[in-house]
C-alpha cells in the first residue's frame, strides 16, 4: 500500500491521469448490496467490507442465502471465479474481502483525496475526469501463450498493461469503459449501481490486438539478393540487412527508475533548464559587482543567508554582501560570488583582495541545458548517466520501446540437451545456452524454445511457439541446403527462406527468412560458427529490430602476433586476444568446432576478402568482444 500510494502521489503531482487495474472483484450480482448493508451500492459494500473484514483464524461456513451466485459479467467470462465464491480453488472472494478493505483505505488517503474514481460506480459506462481511475481487470482474457518456463500470470499482467497502454497512446482506450453494446438499459442500471464491470470485456479483439503489437510486415523478399548473386560478400550481407529492417518493438513510457536499459522511441527534450536559475558555485558571500570599488574591498553583511534547499526571500541592498552557499539561488542584487577562503572576516564585515571578475563562482541558468532542448536522441540505449541528465531536467518518465523478444531454438537429431547421457554420435547443445546468455547480455528479452528434432511438424510446432512469443527468432543448425537441414527446407516450404552462402569464415550458412511474419535468423550449427554469425551478422539486425540505430563494431588496429597465408575471396574472423605488448595472438585452431578457443579469446581479428600473407608486426583490425556487447 505504502507503493502504491507513492507511486499514485507522484504522478498526481506530476499531473498525469492514471489507471489502476485491480484482479477481483469490484462488485457483486445484484440483491447482496441491499441485503447485506440496506443500500443497493456497490460502495455501500466496500466501506461494509473495511469495517467489517479482518484476519482471525477461523472461517463461517457459507449460509444458503437463495442470492444470484454470478454477476451478469461473469455469465460471459466463465473461466473468472465469481465474487461470492469463498472456499474453492482460486478463491475470489478472499481478494475481495482483503483487496476492497484496502481500496476504501486508497481512496481515504489524505493525499489522494478528491483524485480517485472507481469506474463504473462513479463514473457511469465512461471514462471519467478524475486523475486517477481504479477499474476491474482481468488478465487472462488474453490468453497469452506463455514461453517455456515463463510465469503465466506474469506474463497475461504483463501482456494487460502493454495492451492497455497501447490502446491508450493510439486513443482508443475510451471504447473499453463504454461496456459491451448489447447491455439493455436494466442490464446497465444494475452494472453501474452494483455488479461492476471488467474492463475489455466485450472489446476482446480490441484489447488482444493491442497486447502484442504486430510486427511491421517485411517484405516476402526482403532478404533475396539480385539473381545470380551465389556467394554473398560480408558488406552486401550486412547492407541488405541494414536496408531491409526496421524498428518492431512497441513504445511505451516508464519511470526513470525502470528505464535503464531500454532504447529510446523517440527524442528526449528536457522539460527545464539545468540548472534552472542562476546559481552559487562554491561557499562564500554574494553581492553586487557594480558596488565594487577601485581598491581592497570592504563590504557590510545583509542580515540571513541563501542556501540550495532554502533561497534567500528578499533583495539583497546594492553595496552589501550576503552568506550564500553552493547551489544556493543567486537572491536579487547578488551577480557574483566570492569564494569563502577569499574572505576575512571582522563581524558584520568582510573584506577581499581586488581582481574579481563579475560573474565570478556563479553558475548561469541553462548554462547546461536550456528547456526544450534535445538531450538524448531516438535510438539511445539508456544508461545511468542519462537518467541524471533527464531527471536533472525535470523528467520523471522516458518514451522507451519494450525489450525486444527473441526466442532461440535449437535443432538436430543428434543434439541432446546440456548435462544429459550422450551416445558418441551425439553432442550436447552447446548453442542453446550460448545464445541464450548473449541475449541476455545485449538486454533483449530472451525466449527459450528448448530442442527440436529433425521433424517437420516438431520444427513448425517449435517455430509456431516462438512467433506467437517473440518479435524474432535464431535458430541453430539446419540452415544449410543438404538433406538434412529440415529447418531450411520446412521454411523454404511453409514460410519464407533465403540461404545466404556468406563469404565468411567461420560460418558460411546463413537462412534468412520469415514465420509467421516473425524473421528468422538461421545460425549454422558449429557453435564457433555460431557465435561469430551472431555477433557479425543477427546484433546489428536485432537491435535494428529493437528500436536502435544500426551499429557496426569499432575496431582498432594492432601488430600481428602470428602468421598466416590468406587465400583471397572471404572475411575470415579468428578467435583472438591481445598480448602485454599489445599485439594480437590467435587460437591454435580455426576449427569451427574448437569450442574453447571462445574461452580462450577476448575478441577477434577481423580479415578483409584480399588474399594476404601475414607476417609478426604486419597491421590487423581486431574487435574486442565489449564491441559486441559482451
Amino acid at each position: 500500500m505504502d507503493w502504491l500510494v507513492g507511486r499514485l502521489v507522484a504522478a498526481h503531482v506530476a499531473g498525469r491521469r492514471v489507471l489502476v487495474g485491480f484482479d477481483f472483484p469490484f462488485g457483486s450480482a445484484t440483491g447482496l448490496a441491499e441485503a447485506l448493508t440496506g443500500e443497493a451500492s456497490a460502495l455501500a459494500i466496500w466501506e461494509h467490507l473495511a469495517e467489517w473484514s479482518g484476519d482471525g483464524p477461523e472461517r463461517a461456513a457459507q449460509d444458503e442465502h437463495g442470492l444470484a451466485g454470478r454477476r451478469i459479467v461473469e455469465a460471459r467470462v466463465l473461466s473468472d471465479q465469481p465474487g461470492g465464491t469463498l472456499f474453492a480453488a482460486g478463491p475470489a472472494g478472499e481478494r475481495v474481502l482483503t483487496g476492497l478493505s484496502a481500496l476504501v483505505a486508497l481512496r481515504r488517503d489524505p493525499a489522494l483525496a478528491g483524485a480517485i474514481a472507481v469506474w463504473p460506480f462513479e463514473t457511469g459506462l465512461a471514462r471519467g475526469d478524475k486523475p486517477i481511475m481504479l477499474a476491474e481487470v482481468y488478465p487472462s482474457l488474453l490468453r497469452t501463450a506463455s514461453a517455456e518456463g515463463a510465469i503465466r500470470d506474469e506474463e497475461q499482467v504483463r501482456e494487460a498493461a502493454r495492451a492497455l497502454a497501447a490502446l491508450d497512446r493510439e486513443g482508443a482506450l475510451a471504447p473499453l469503459f463504454l461496456g459491451p453494446p448489447d447491455l439493455d438499459a436494466g442490464e446497465r442500471e444494475r452494472v453501474v449501481r452494483e455488479e461492476g464491470w471488467i474492463l475489455g470485456v466485450g472489446n476482446e479483439a480490441a484489447l488482444r490486438a493491442a497486447a502484442r503489437p504486430a510486427v511491421p510486415p517485411l517484405r516476402n523478399d526482403c532478404f533475396a539478393m539480385p539473381p545470380g548473386v551465389d556467394w554473398v560478400p560480408v558488406a552486401a550481407a550486412l547492407a541488405k540487412l541494414r536496408e531491409e529492417l526496421s524498428p518492431v518493438a512497441a513504445p511505451e513510457t516508464l519511470p526513470l527508475g525502470a528505464a535503464g536499459g531500454r532504447i529510446l522511441a523517440e527524442p528526449v527534450v528536457a522539460r527545464r533548464s539545468h540548472p534552472p536559475g542562476p546559481n552559487a558555485a562554491v561557499d562564500g558571500y554574494g553581492f553586487a559587482h557594480a558596488a565594487l570599488g577601485a581598491s581592497s574591498h570592504v563590504l557590510p553583511l545583509a542580515e540571513g543567508r541563501a542556501a540550495a534547499g532554502v533561497p534567500y526571500p528578499g533583495e539583497v541592498p546594492p553595496g552589501q554582501a550576503i552568506r550564500i552557499l553552493t547551489g544556493a539561488p543567486l537572491p536579487v542584487g547578488v551577480d557574483t560570488v566570492v569564494l569563502e577562503e577569499d574572505v576575512a572576516r571582522d563581524g558584520g564585515v568582510i573584506s577581499f583582495a581586488r581582481g574579481l571578475r563579475r560573474g565570478a563562482n556563479t553558475r548561469a541558468g541553462g548554462e547546461d541545458v536550456e528547456a526544450g532542448a534535445e538531450i538524448l536522441p531516438a535510438g539511445h540505449r539508456l544508461r545511468p548517466q542519462d537518467l541524471a541528465l533527464a531527471a536533472a531536467t525535470g523528467l520523471g518518465s522516458l518514451p522507451v520501446r519494450r525489450r525486444l523478444r527473441v526466442a532461440v531454438l535449437s535443432t538436430g537429431d543428434e543434439v541432446v540437451a546440456p548435462g544429459a547421457a550422450a551416445a558418441v554420435h551425439q553432442v550436447h547443445d552447446a548453442n542453446r545456452p550460448m545464445l541464450l546468455e548473449v541475449l541476455r547480455r545485449w538486454d533483449f528479452e530472451a525466449v527459450d524454445l528448448g530442442h527440436a528434432r529433425d521433424d517437420p511438424e516438431a520444427l513448425a510446432a517449435a517455430l509456431d511457439r516462438g512467433a506467437g512469443a517473440a518479435d524474432a527468432l535464431l535458430t541453430s543448425g539446419g540452415a544449410s541446403a543438404g538433406d538434412e537441414d529440415h529447418m531450411a527446407a520446412l521454411l523454404r516450404r511453409r514460410g519464407v527462406l533465403e540461404t545466404w552462402r556468406i563469404a565468411v569464415k567461420p560460418g558460411r550458412p546463413l537462412a534468412l527468412g520469415l514465420w509467421e511474419g516473425r524473421p528468422v535468423f538461421g545460425l549454422p550449427g558449429n557453435p564457433v560458427a555460431a557465435f561469430v554469425c551472431a555477433l557479425v551478422f543477427a546484433r546489428p539486425a536485432l537491435l535494428r529490430l529493437a528500436g536502435a540505430p544500426w551499429q557496426r563494431p569499432r575496431g582498432f588496429t594492432v601488430p600481428a602476433g602470428f602468421e598466416k597465408d590468406k587465400k583471397a575471396g572471404r572475411v575470415e574472423y579468428l578467435r583472438a586476444r591481445l598480448t602485454e605488448e599489445g599485439a594480437a595472438e590467435v587460437f591454435r585452431s580455426e576449427g569451427s568446432g574448437r569450442v574453447s578457443g571462445l574461452v580462450w579469446a577476448e575478441g577477434l581479428v577481423e580479415l578483409d576478402t584480399e588474399a594476404r600473407r601475414i607476417r609478426p608486426g604486419d597491421p590487423v583490425r581486431y574487435l574486442p568482444f565489449p564491441e559486441f556487447g559482451l
